[in-house]
């Protein structure tokens, strides 16, 4: 048997808790007969989701006993992780245990010095707090999840659920993995390197950006956005933004935090990501749409940002929602050249 330990802490969010119960719990005919025995460790009197009691014998010190520990997001873990979890999770880990959080649960990892000079990440949204609060830790802001060994961590809510899969395939293999995601009607194989499907919005006008050019950085970049398809260079930018090319490229770092350029090709990578999803275009023609001129220099940035070739993104998104046969132009969309 293998033992997976949940910790439970009050105000703990109900989906988190659903991700592992649903793959390694009693309930999951394959999980049982892979031999994974699932204990829900939890604080006393804690509750999940604010109204959900929780009622088990075990308490947080017993995460130590397990060969799993998985550690989901807590209340207030941004900053102030409860004490009792993250010494028990230092515990367990001290003992040999392996562990891995979903969501914020980063932060108890990082708590306990479990990520003390490990690449880790946590949901987007909070990657550059925890980059702060931690800075011995490498924090990657655009992967699913990351597998450091014995110390795993994952994004969002979402990313939990290929977290425990990923955690699955190293233990049993890809047959159990891909029957488990079938059940769980949820794409196979997202890769952890894959990136975050996460918006990627600019910070609004501030009383920096009044007065610049005709309508402020803000609004030459939401322009920027409608007409990815056509060739536009920094001095063109920084032209109509009525800056010198240095100002412009100090001010568009200062705002967005990231180069023109840069901030210029994942608008791209995004839009093209978004044209995989919601049509049938060949890579050639999204190419096209999104500026990047030819289908070879769309797929060699799209696998170095993305993680995975355009065609495999577009079939995550279209068979996990059964629509492959469906749309009969899929079947004809390559990445080779």
């Amino acid at each position: 048997m293998t033992s997976v330990a949940l910790a439970v802490t009050d105000g703990m969010p109900l989906f988190e808790l659903a991700i592992p119960c649903t793959i390694f719990g009693p309930g999951n005919p394959e999980a049982a007969e892979a031999g994974y025995e699932l204990r829900i460790c939890a604080a006393p009197g804690a509750s999940v989701g604010g109204w959900l009691r929780s009622e088990t014998p075990r308490r947080l010190d017993d995460l130590a006993e397990a060969d799993t520990v998985i550690v989901p997001a807590c209340d207030d873990a941004l900053d102030h992780p409860p004490a009792e979890l993250v010494e028990a999770v230092r515990a367990a880990h001290q003992r040999g245990a392996r562990v891995a959080s979903i969501c914020t649960g980063a932060f108890v990892l990082a708590a306990a010095g479990l990520l003390d000079g490990r690449r880790a990440t946590t949901h987007w949204m909070h990657t550059r707090k925890l980059a702060e609060s931690y800075p011995e830790v490498e924090v990657d802001p655009g992967v699913l999840y990351i597998d450091d060994g014995d110390v795993l961590t994952s994004a969002g809510q979402a990313a939990g659920i290929d977290l425990c899969l990923h955690m699955v395939r190293s233990d049993h293999g890809v047959i159990l993995a891909n029957t488990l995601a079938r059940r769980l009607v949820v794409a196979p194989h997202r890769a952890g390197g894959q990136a975050q499907f996460i918006a990627d919005p600019l910070p609004g006008g501030d009383s920096g950006d009044r007065g610049e050019g005709r309508y402020g950085l803000s609004g030459l970049l939401d322009e920027t956005r409608q007409r990815l398809d056509e060739p536009v260079t920094v001095a063109e930018l920084a032209r109509r933004a009525n800056m010198s090319l240095r100002h412009f490229s100090r001010r568009f770092m200062a705002v967005t935090g990231t180069s023109p350029l840069q901030w210029l090709l994942t608008q791209r990578i995004r839009r093209a990501q978004e044209l995989l999803e919601t049509t049938d275009n060949s890579i050639e023609k999204i190419a096209e749409q999104v500026g990047m001129g030819t289908a070879t220099t769309l797929r060699r940035h799209f696998n170095r940002i993305v993680g995975i070739s355009p065609t495999a993104y577009r079939r995550a998104f279209t068979e996990s929602r059964g629509l492959g046969r469906s749309r009969p132009g899929l079947a004809q969309t390559s990445d080779r050249p």
